[in-house]
C-alpha cells in the first residue's frame, strides 16, 4: 500500500508539535531549573544551551527509546487490519498528552510528560478494547511504574554519593577554594566520560558508533575524558584561580583563552580588598544576608540600626524590597493596572511579543524567593536556605563544572524524554506513508529534528513557569549541589535510556534534588513542594488516559452516513 492522503488530516503534525511544546515548557525546564537556581547559568545561556544538547542528544541517540514508547504500551495486533485506526490513536494520545502538560505548565503545576503520553497511550488502548490490550506485564506498563519508583531512587543515591564525597573531601575544608580548584580537572574527566557513554555506548546508530568493539568503546570513552581533564587543567584552573584565590576582578570569560599565562597576569593592586569589585559571583544572594547580617541584629541596609535603637529595614516594611529600594509590589500593581487599561488588541500584541522575546530574559530567582503565602513563607524558605551555605569562592569551581554537567543532562533529557514526542509521531508517519503497521522501520531523522526544535520552542518561551515554583523551593542549590544533582541524574537517565525504559527526568532529579538536600538534614527540604509534585505524578497518568481516551473512543463510536447499526 501507498500513502494514505485520505488522512492527511489526522498526519499533520499540530498535536506533535503542541506535545514537544508543553515537554519542553514542563520537563526540560525541571531540568534547567536546577543550574538557573543556583546561578550557573542564566535563563537565556540555559535556553541557548538546550538548543544544541537537546538535539544532538534526540538525533544521535533518541530512536532507542522512541521505539519502547512506540510499541510497548498497547498491542498493536489490534489494529493491524485497521492501520489508521492506530493512526487516529495516536494522534488522539499527542493531542490529550499536550493538552494535559500545557494546562499543568499555565499553572505552574510540575508534571511528567512521560506519565502524561503513557498514561493517553493507555487511554487509547482501554479506549479501542478494553483493559486487555494494554501491555501491563513486565515488557510494558510494570517495568514503567517500576521505573518511576527505582529510577528517582537511583538517581537520588548517585547523587548523595557525589555530594557527600564533594562535602566532607573539599567543601568543609579550610582550604575549601584550592581543593575545589585542583579538583576541576577529575570531575571534568568523569563529566566527560558520562557524556562520551551516552553517545558511544548507547550506539548512537546513524554515526555508526553501534559497531565499535568493547576495547574500542572503552578507549573511546576514556580517551576524550582524559582530553577534557587535560584542557580543563591547562585553561580553567588558572582562570578561576586567578578570579577567586587572587581576586583578579579584571579578568574576563575571553581570557579563558590565553589559559596559562594567567599563571604570570598579574592582579590590581586593590585585588582581594574589601573596597575591590568583586572577582567571584555571589551565588547566595538573597540567602547569606539573611544567614548573616539579620541572624546577628544587623541590617544589610542600614548596619548601624540595632547600635542606635533605629527601626531595621526589615522591621519597617513587610513589603518586598528590591536592591535600589523599590516597592516590588507596588511596582507589580502598577504594571498589573497598566495591562488592565490596554485595549484587547493591545493586551494581544503584548503577548505575542512577550512570549517569544520576554520568557529568556524572566527573573525566575525573584520569584522563587517569595512565598505566595506572604511574608511568613518567605522567611521560612530563607530559613531553609540557611541550611546549607557554603564557601562562596569555592562554589565559582563548581559553577564551571554544572555549567557541564548541565549540558550532560540536557543531553541525556533529550536522548530519552524526546520519546514521548517522537513514538506517537512516528506511528502515525509510518502508518500514512506505507498503509502497514511497520514491525520495524527507522524513524526519520526530521521527525527528531522537529520534535526537538518543538522542545526547544517550549522552554524558550514558556520554561520559565514552571523554574519559578521549582529550584530553590525544593532547597537550596548552589553549584556544588547542583553539579551533584545534575551529574547522578545524567548517569541514571543514560542507564535508563540504554535499557530502553521510558523514564521519568522530572522524577530522577527530583529525586537527586531531595538526596542531595537530605545531606544538610531533613529541615533542609521543602516537604509541602515535594508532596505537591508526587501528587502529581499520580494524576498525570489517570488525567492524561482520560484526556486521550474519551475523545478516541467519541470518535470510533461515533455514528456515520451508511453505518446506521
Amino acid at each position: 500500500m501507498g500513502y494514505l492522503h485520505q488522512y492527511d488530516y489526522i498526519f499533520a503534525l499540530v498535536g506533535a508539535f503542541a506535545d514537544a511544546f508543553g515537554n519542553g515548557a514542563n520537563d526540560v525546564a525541571n531540568s534547567f531549573a536546577t543550574s538557573v537556581s543556583s546561578r550557573s547559568l542564566t535563563l537565556f545561556q540555559a535556553c541557548c544551551l538546550a538548543v544544541v544538547c537537546e538535539f544532538l542528544g534526540a538525533i544521535l541517540v533518541g530512536s532507542r527509546v522512541s521505539d519502547a514508547i512506540r510499541k510497548k504500551i498497547i498491542k498493536l495486533a489490534l489494529f493491524e487490519e485497521d492501520p489508521a485506526v492506530l493512526m487516529l490513536g495516536m494522534a488522539c494520545a499527542v493531542i490529550g498528552s499536550s493538552t494535559f502538560v500545557i494546562l499543568a505548565t499555565r499553572y505552574k503545576f510540575p508534571v511528567s510528560s512521560t506519565h502524561s503520553i503513557v498514561g493517553a497511550l493507555c487511554g487509547v488502548g482501554i479506549a479501542a478494547g478494553g483493559g486487555n490490550e494494554v501491555v501491563w506485564g513486565w515488557s510494558g506498563m510494570a517495568q514503567v511504574f517500576a521505573a518511576w519508583g527505582v529510577a528517582p531512587a537511583i538517581g537520588g543515591g548517585f547523587s548523595l554519593v557525589i555530594y557527600l564525597i564533594t562535602k566532607y573531601a573539599i567543601l568543609t575544608r579550610q582550604n575549601s577554594t584550592t581543593l575545589a580548584i585542583w579538583s576541576i580537572p577529575v570531575y571534568f574527566f568523569v563529566s566527560v566520560a558520562v557524556l562520551t557513554m551516552a553517545i558511544i555506548w548507547n550506539g548512537a546508530p546513524r554515526l555508526g558508533l553501534d559497531k565499535l568493539s568493547q576495547g574500542a568503546t572503552i578507549g573511546g570513552i576514556l580517551g576524550t575524558a582524559a582530553v577534557a581533564a587535560i584542557l580543563a587543567a591547562l585553561f580553567l584552573v588558572p582562570y578561576v584561580y586567578a578570579r577567586a584565590i587572587r581576586g583578579d576582578y579584571t579578568v574576563r570569560w575571553y581570557h579563558l583563552a590565553i589559559g596559562p599565562l594567567l599563571w604570570w597576569r598579574q592582579p590590581p593592586a586593590d585585588a582581594g580588598k574589601y573596597t575591590a569589585p568583586d572577582a567571584v559571583p555571589d551565588y547566595y544572594k538573597g540567602y547569606r544576608e539573611e544567614a548573616g547580617d539579620l541572624a546577628e541584629g544587623l541590617d544589610p541596609v542600614n548596619p548601624e540600626a540595632v547600635l542606635t535603637g533605629e527601626k531595621t529595614s526589615h522591621e519597617k516594611t513587610s513589603e518586598p524590597v528590591s536592591e535600589v529600594g523599590h516597592d516590588l509590589n507596588k511596582d507589580s500593581k502598577l504594571a498589573e493596572a497598566e495591562h488592565k487599561d490596554l485595549p484587547l488588541r493591545m493586551k494581544i500584541f503584548k503577548f505575542i511579543c512577550k512570549t517569544p522575546l520576554g520568557g529568556p530574559f524572566v527573573d525566575v530567582l525573584e520569584t522563587q524567593l517569595k512565598g505566595k503565602g506572604g511574608t511568613k513563607e518567605e522567611e521560612r524558605i530563607r530559613a531553609m536556605h540557611q541550611r546549607a551555605v557554603h564557601d562562596n569562592k569555592t562554589e565559582l569551581a563548581y559553577s564551571f563544572m554544572q555549567v557541564l554537567t548541565a549540558c550532560t543532562m540536557s543531553f541525556a533529557h533529550g536522548s530519552n524524554d524526546i520519546a514521548n514526542s517522537v513514538g506517537p509521531t512516528a506511528t502515525m508517519y509510518l502508518i500514512w506513508s506505507t498503509g502497514t503497521l511497520a514491525k520495524k522501520a527507522d524513524i526519520p531523522i526530521w521527525i527528531l529534528a522537529f520534535c526537538a526544535a518543538s522542545l526547544c520552542i517550549g522552554l524558550w518561551t514558556y520554561g520559565y513557569n514552571i523554574m519559578r515554583v521549582l529550584g530553590n523551593r525544593i532547597t537550596l542549590h548552589s553549584p556544588s549541589r547542583g553539579f551533584s544533582m545534575e551529574l547522578g541524574s545524567a548517569i541514571t537517565v543514560i542507564i535508563a535510556s540504554r535499557l530502553a525504559l521510558p523514564v521519568s527526568t522530572t522524577q530522577i532529579l527530583c529525586g537527586s534534588t531531595v538526596a542531595v538536600g537530605l545531606a544538610s538534614g531533613g529541615k533542609a527540604i521543602n516537604w509541602g513542594m515535594v508532596v505537591w509534585i508526587i501528587l502529581g505524578w499520580v494524576l498525570t497518568v489517570p488525567i492524561a488516559g482520560l484526556f486521550a481516551g474519551l475523545p478516541f473512543a467519541i470518535i470510533i463510536n461515533a455514528p456515520r452516513f451508511g453505518y446506521s447499526s
